[in-house]
């Protein structure tokens, strides 16, 4: 074979490698399913959230060639921003104060709301109880009802559910007492479907239950992946910007409590609800970790029974025992949950261990706080806990765990340990150091005050903590500088034996 044909053929195998390269399907990527990272290789944990088993085949077309946007004429043109009409952005109140507490008034037109939390933990039975009200037009909990009697009231509300049959949810609604003319139920997955529906009905409020079962056909995959809940969620938010309407999602959430689906559905929406509470009790927290229409420190109480799901304007009272008779091992603190303050009690026993290794058990407490604390009271007090079994837990299932209920936590081991009630009406707030010292904490006042309103007449606090002559009327304030000072103080003894 001469030298050309051996170039001649080179040149052909180059050319039909080429062509075949060219005429080749585009290989398919992957994408994480929580954060949404992609990637050319499939990997068995995501490089950015580093969540395992996350990575899933990204069956749509990948990145191409930047496109020139078409420049349109403005369908509103810009204005000074002073002449800007404010009032039909006003939030409107849902009815259910807790919850407008929460959203900073109420839902504001055009606003999407994502709700998320824990199977089980009462998002579907609250959100019906508010399209019923938006329904009603019922302005608080204890406002009128009109249309109740089977007149409807003008407002409409479109509750569309993906996960339960419509006779589930009637079923609820009945038993909570949630029935309207206004009140419209669809059971729908398609996300077509969804926005015809919107379209015929013109509703006042959609309540979508939930995002991550609605799929559209327009996308490849399944329901919940990321590019579906992504194109659910802009053509929802598409709808309520353009209608002026105000939009429910409910999410589900992950093992670890963050909310499921791509990290753009929390930056698309407008405020992102987490709605918590335990299994085994009956409060419920409704937190806003984003908000775009008012703060992200207010929280916003519930308590979910079998009738039903009512706000708890005062909740207090569910954490704060009250037994009459008056026993060592027991403190009261107030903690803040936002910006709301709450009296929660603390309860210890201490109990002689017959094992090598004496028990920790808490509940509602975090168990690392504990073990500090109790280093502390052992050797800057003196107090004899080694071979001493210690359980602590807190009232109506709250859970502890900012450092101001340090000082609350300690006076009711040692409490317990000598066996000597603390005074009555007694809170103590305080933040405990490893040297024994007393570190202030935030929001005393606002702290002191509802402990005043409940009827507490003293207070154990860091030296420092407020300014003298700013103390609300009827606390006596005990100012100490460390533990072994706030011991004495309150009348229990330390075990000097080591």
């Amino acid at each position: 074979m001469t030298s050309s044909t051996v170039r001649r053929t080179a040149s052909g195998s180059a050319g039909t490698s080429t062509a075949g390269r060219s005429s080749r399907t585009p290989r398919p990527g992957y994408r994480c399913s929580e954060c949404g990272w992609t990637t050319a290789k499939w990997a068995g944990r995501c490089g950015e959230c580093q969540a395992w088993g996350s990575v899933t085949e990204d069956a749509g077309p990948g990145g191409g060639a930047p496109r020139t946007s078409v420049v349109s004429p403005a369908r509103n043109p810009a204005r000074p921003i002073a002449e800007i009409d404010v009032e039909a952005s006003r939030a409107r109140p849902t009815g259910v104060d807790e919850l407008d507490r929460v959203l900073g008034g109420g839902l504001v037109p055009g606003a999407v709301v994502l709700l998320a939390g824990e199977p089980g933990v009462g998002k579907s039975t609250l959100l019906l109880d508010v399209a019923c009200r938006v329904a009603r037009g019922t302005e608080g909990p204890d406002a009128e009802r009109p249309g109740a009697g089977g007149e409807p009231s003008g407002r409409r509300v479109l509750y569309v559910t993906g996960e339960e049959s419509a006779g589930q949810v009637r079923l609820r609604a009945e038993r909570i007492g949630a029935l309207d003319p206004g009140l419209l139920l669809a059971a729908e997955t398609d996300l077509g479907t969804v926005l015809g529906h919107i379209e015929h009905v013109a509703p006042d409020l959609l309540v979508l239950d939930s995002v991550q079962t609605i799929a559209s056909a327009a996308v490849e995959g399944t329901a919940g992946g990321v590019s579906q809940v992504r194109e659910v969620a802009a053509a929802l938010i598409a709808a309520a910007k353009e209608r002026d309407l105000p939009v429910v999602l409910v999410g589900h959430v992950t093992k670890d409590g963050s909310v499921a689906g791509p990290r753009t559905l929390e930056h698309l929406v407008d405020v992102v609800c987490q709605f918590e509470g335990d299994r085994h009790s009956r409060l419920r927290l409704l937190r806003a970790t984003k908000n775009r229409f008012g703060p992200t420190d207010e929280v916003g109480c519930f308590d979910l029974s079998e009738s039903g799901i009512v706000g708890l304007a005062d909740p207090s009272g569910l954490f704060v025992s009250h037994e009459r008779h008056h026993v060592p091992g027991t403190c009261v603190t107030v903690t803040l949950e936002g910006r709301r303050p709450l009296a929660t009690e603390i309860q210890a026993l201490v109990a002689p261990s017959m094992l090598a290794n004496p028990r920790r058990t808490t509940s509602g407490v975090d168990a690392s706080r504990l073990a500090m604390v109790l280093a502390v009271l052992q050797r800057r007090v003196g107090a004899r806990l080694a071979d001493q079994d210690v359980y602590v837990s807190t009232v109506g299932g709250a859970r502890v765990v900012e450092p101001s209920a340090d000082l609350a936590l300690a006076l009711a081991t040692a409490s317990s340990r000598e066996n000597v009630a603390l005074p009555r009406g007694l809170v103590a707030l305080g933040e405990v150091g490893l040297a024994g010292e007393l570190r202030p904490v935030t929001g005393v006042l606002r702290r002191l005050s509802e402990a005043a309103r409940l009827g507490f007449v003293r207070a154990v606090v860091p030296a420092g903590s407020i300014e003298p002559g700013t103390a609300p009327a009827g606390i006596e304030l005990l100012e100490v500088a460390d533990l072994a000072e706030a011991v004495r103080a309150t009348g229990v003894a330390g075990d000097r034996r080591t």
